[in-house]
């Protein structure tokens, strides 16, 4: 079956069937009250919680009202989040009120700065620091980046840490990296130089390096735990880095893979940092989030943090996707261009969205498990389209850029629906006149 085959079919019909199962939800800003829908899945080990696009409000403030629910309630203690370790680092220390670190570098520069450098952000992270504040270090909750975009950023953490603990490993480690160094700003032209066989690969030195830092875990962690944790983890950006830059010039699926598997492993890394009480969120997109088996990527032979952790977990791991039909977002036109608020079309008559619109809620909570709500999940278990917006927005050319085929039930566990939502709002670069030199966004 191609895109063109799907039809808008019965959209009214299976509406109906949705509506005498879904709940509807408050606004996502009651936070309380909108969080408590959620009490149900908080016996999960992971839960992950999706978005529609990258730049809409409610998807952040029913994130956090959801995050919220299940830390003071059910013991989550990670949050992870679709975004570069060292960035998220800085937003961790602040958060746990841990020692400031000097930086060579502004935080949330790197395109598309606007998706975790705006106000639904920010007021989510004060909530986080406020919540921390009474509690022990080992009880505070963390948060933490899952991506793997910050070869300059991770090659430096290593180093300076390395300076600190272990000046003469240190040494060695700037050697070993000085084979990708000319090459950290702009990683892609050092894939397209070993194509080309006019670089060499740096694949031995970085794993080199990595194998050498993990080899004297003893030793560091025994000095400072979580400065190592926090090395290792860059190290391993920096060798996935040079293997994700050079799989781009391969092929989609490749690079698409590689960066969901160290998603997942960093994940996995945290947790197990954590030790046994460790209960983690997951904030990143649909396309993340959501089991890719049921989708056209996974049937072209994609997998993603989602379907990983459905494997490890099973039903230990709650994976809830968000959608909308209409309204505005901050969005892109291009890769590194500017970012504008942009008008969201109604969805397609073919698609998942015009069959939650024909619902007409305003926003509702649908259970998609077979045990919990046969019905709404039969009647939604034929193929269709389900639109993705990313950083880029294209709506001239929507039905090519952003919809896909998927079947929702096999997709998401639960669907939580807006039928109208509106663009976040971006922060500025500077820090606001009389925060503290501690505020995450400014640093």
């Amino acid at each position: 079956m191609t895109l063109t085959d799907l039809k808008p079919n019965n959209a009214a019909d299976i509406a109906q069937a949705i509506a005498h199962g879904c709940r509807v939800l408050p606004g996502p800003r009651h936070m309380i009250e909108f969080g408590a829908f959620f009490d149900g899945i908080g016996d999960a080990r992971v839960v992950l919680l999706g978005e529609a696009s990258h730049g809409t409000a409610e998807f952040y403030q029913a994130r956090a009202a959801i995050t919220r629910c299940l830390v003071e309630h059910h013991g989550f203690n990670i949050v992870a989040v679709e975004a570069d370790w060292p960035d998220a680092e800085r937003i961790d220390r602040y958060i746990r009120h841990r020692a400031r670190r000097e930086y060579d570098a502004e935080a949330f520069v790197r395109f598309p700065a606007w998706m975790w450098h705006n106000a639904e952000v920010e007021q989510f992270v004060a909530w986080l620091r406020h919540h921390n504040e009474p509690l022990a270090m080992r009880d505070r909750v963390e948060y933490r980046g899952l991506d793997m975009y910050s070869l300059h950023g991770s090659i430096n953490t290593v180093l300076r840490y390395l300076e600190r603990m272990d000046p003469e490993e240190a040494k060695r480690a700037r050697e070993r990296y000085s084979c990708l160094t000319p090459w950290q700003e702009q990683p892609a032209r050092y894939a397209y130089g070993t194509r080309t066989a006019h670089q060499q690969e740096c694949e031995d030195a970085v794993v080199r390096q990595l194998g050498e830092l993990l080899a004297k875990e003893l030793e560091y962690a025994a000095m400072d735990g979580e400065d190592f944790l926090d090395a290792a983890q860059n190290a391993r950006i920096v060798a996935t880095s040079e293997h994700y830059y050079r799989a781009m010039y391969r092929s989609g699926n490749d690079s698409w893979n590689l960066r969901d598997r160290h998603m997942f492993d960093t994940l996995q890394a945290v947790m197990s940092a954590r030790g046994d009480a460790a209960k983690a969120i997951v904030w990143a997109h649909n396309s993340h989030i959501g089991n890719a088996a049921a989708t056209a990527l996974g049937w072209d032979g994609q997998f993603n943090i989602g379907e990983l952790c459905r494997t490890a977990y099973g039903d230990e791991a709650v994976l809830v996707g968000f959608g909308t039909d209409r309204g505005t977002v901050a969005a892109a036109d291009d890769w590194d261009g500017p970012m504008h608020i942009k008008t969201v079309n109604p969805s397609r008559p073919d698609s998942y969205e015009r069959v939650f619109r024909h619902v007409g809620l305003p926003r509702s909570l649908t259970d998609l498990r077979v045990e919990k709500n046969r019905s709404a999940r039969d009647a939604l278990s034929q193929r269709r389209l389900e639109r993705a917006i990313g950083v880029i927005y294209r709506p001239h050319t929507e039905f090519h850029s952003h919809y896909f085929e998927a079947v929702l039930p096999e997709q998401f566990d639960f669907y939580v629906w807006f039928e109208e939502t509106h663009a976040i709002t971006p922060l500025s670069a500077a820090r606001p006149q009389g925060v503290p030199e501690t505020y995450p966004f400014g640093l």
